[in-house]
């Protein structure tokens, strides 16, 4: 990729991180916060949604062009879905375990609340909500975190209901999942004060460290997203949703530079060449015959191709502004917003079963010189007049620049285009809600992370690795409460980490173990019930059963403790058994009887007990 200077380039960008909280309860009611399976649904019922005017009477340009995909959308109930959830009775209060968090929050980001929180509508109407609107609420005001290429402005903390989960999407709609919907979310929203790629990754990783720091988050995929604004001094303000890795952002920082360098360039080009875009036309007669099997197939359906002439564009719709995506790419994805499978345009022609003599047919039937370029669509009537007429407004876009939108994270880093941005015309007051007082002052700072890692070293012992491990790793407030109830750090900290660690690489379904069935195997072993050589087998039977006790797992396993005369007699056999090597090498032979012997008590006795009474009994021998 092209080097660049972003300082020369007038890079600005900002980050928007949203992350779950592990609260008992969603935000405006009841009902719990757990992940439930699509496969789990017990009924599904279906939604139209149309976008409404705001108290001044405006409508939001990225909820109308949203309206005009007609779409069903589907949404999955499950036996604890409620009819605040289905849109079917108001919401709630706030929930007040969710407001302690995110003033926790604030206060990590040395935010100041505001005095009382509002709640509002934000019109979304794309079916991630039943109401066509999500709730969301300010907290708190002008914080700032540090990073090594200096302060990042923290501009708002803002507290809101999470989206559902989508699970299909068809031709005709979307299939939403309600388990996730209302679940409390934070939405922090830094200043543009971001100017490199690097600076962007290190603000999004220490805003994430001080979120988990409060222990009241949600931890796995898709329970963080980062939202990233980037513009250059020529370009314009793109915002790219839903960044799943902070390895990615990055990336996508210097991906969208790279786009937006690039369209410049094909703005500076097609005013050089003095291009425009012209109306479209229906060619539907130059493909009679055709050996395109898409183009064909649509004909054949009753639909039409519809052609846009790009004067001037020859060459510039086939340029790549990002790896493996084109200018034309950015045409197909608007047409695409529309039901179109897409777009074939001369820069790419012949090919897809067009042959030569089509392609001088179709420049000839809309007026199209060499330097010209034609994009077409095939598509049922409707649907292609739509799809080539936003095609065409994205290149006459073309001939402005950088668009302002509302991009999509792509795995490599790439975007694709979504939606124009939002305005402030979206939002209006919630009238369901009351406002609620907003305290901090009896809200605890949480121990940061960092700090975590080095009172676990100072206190327990731990190394710095294990103690970065478990500071930050999903089962940090495990640990904490199993030392607090006597449990060995580090024995607890490697469990947690190690053991399960290796458990999931052998396939066993760690992920069923709960922090009880944890806990109770751990207090198993300092209680002498169960040696640490067996905790794994215990551990994969759980897995196996979660049903069961962590008592009824050390009999399945078969481990129930020994007494030290069964440790005894089994360390004699051992030693008998070798008697000449124990003869000749004495104490040399330790090695190798250790393993033999733990062998043969299969996990069910102590190491250190197995290795006292192996010396004891070489000892008389040798």
């Amino acid at each position: 990729m092209t080097a660049y200077d972003y300082d020369d380039l007038g890079l600005v960008a900002g980050l928007e991180i949203h992350q779950q909280l592990d609260t008992a309860t969603k935000l405006f009611c009841q009902c719990l916060t757990d992940a439930r399976e699509p496969e789990s649904a017990t009924r599904s019922f279906t939604r139209y949604l149309h976008p409404t005017k705001s108290e001044l009477g405006e409508l939001d340009e990225a909820a109308l062009e949203e309206s005009r995909v007609d779409r069903e959308f589907e949404y999955l109930a499950y036996d604890s879905t409620c009819l605040v959830e289905e849109d079917e009775e108001p919401p709630h209060r706030l929930d007040a375990e969710a407001r302690e968090v995110v003033l926790q929050i604030a206060d990590l980001l040395d935010m100041e609340p505001i005095d009382q929180a509002h709640v509002m509508r934000k019109l979304v109407i794309d079916g991630s909500n039943t109401s066509g609107f999500q709730r969301t609420s300010l907290i708190a005001q002008d914080g700032e975190i540090e990073t090594s290429d200096g302060p990042v402005g923290v501009e708002d903390l803002m507290l809101e209901e999470e989206s559902a989960q989508r699970v299909e999407e068809r031709d005709d709609g979307v299939t939403f999942s309600l388990d996730r919907l209302g679940v409390p979310l934070v939405e922090i929203g830094t200043r543009p004060d971001i100017d490199s790629p690097e600076q962007a990754r290190e603000a999004a990783e220490t805003i994430g460290m001080l979120l988990r720091s409060t222990g009241a988050v949600k931890r796995g995929l898709g329970t963080i997203r980062q939202d990233v604004n980037v513009s250059i001094a020529e370009g314009a303000r793109v915002e790219i949703k839903g960044v799943q890795a902070l390895d990615q952002i990055d990336e996508i920082v210097r991906q969208e530079v790279g786009r937006q360098v690039e369209l410049l360039d094909i703005r500076a080009e097609l005013r050089e060449r003095d291009a425009s875009v012209g109306d479209v036309v229906d060619v539907s007669g130059v493909f009679e015959g055709t050996d395109s099997g898409v183009i064909g197939g649509a004909l054949s359906g009753g639909g039409r191709v519809i052609a846009v002439p790009l004067y001037g564009f020859d060459g510039l719709v086939g340029r790549e502004i990002q790896p493996d995506r084109r200018l034309g790419t950015e045409l197909s994805d608007h047409a695409k917003r529309h039901g179109a499978g897409g777009i074939f345009h001369t820069d790419e022609l012949p090919a897809y079963g067009v042959t030569e003599s089509e392609v001088e047919a179709l420049r000839e039937a809309v007026d199209a010189g060499d330097d010209d370029a034609v994009a077409i669509v095939a598509d049922d009537p409707e649907t292609a007049e739509l799809a080539a007429d936003a095609a065409a407004d994205r290149a006459r876009t073309a001939l402005e620049g950088v668009p302002e939108e509302t991009r999509g994270a792509n795995d490599d880093g790439t975007t694709r285009y979504l939606r124009p941005l939002p305005g402030a015309a979206r939002m209006y007051p919630e009238t369901d809600v009351p406002p609620v007082e907003l305290d901090p002052s009896e809200v605890e700072t949480p121990e940061l992370l960092t700090e975590k890692v080095d009172r676990y070293q100072s206190e327990f012992d731990l190394d710095s690795g294990l103690a970065e491990q478990v500071a930050y790793g999903r089962r940090m407030p495990l640990f904490e409460r199993s030392v607090d109830e006597g449990v060995d750090a580090t024995f607890a900290a490697g469990l947690l980490e190690s053991t399960l660690t290796e458990l999931r690489r052998d396939d066993v379904a760690v992920e069923n173990l709960t922090d009880e069935q944890l806990l109770a195997v751990m207090h198993l072993v300092e209680d002498g019930e169960l040696a640490k050589e067996g905790v794994g087998d215990v551990l994969s039977a759980l897995a196996a059963d979660p049903t069961m006790s962590a008592t009824e797992a050390v009999e399945e396993a078969g481990l129930s403790g020994v007494s030290e005369d069964d440790v005894r007699e089994a360390v004699v056999e051992v030693v008998e058994r070798n008697a000449e090597q124990v003869e000749s090498e004495g104490m040399g032979a330790f090695s190798g009887l250790m393993g033999e012997a733990m062998g043969a008590l299969r996990g069910k006795a102590d190491g250190e007990i197995v290795s006292d009474v192996l010396r004891e009994e070489i000892q008389k021998r040798a």
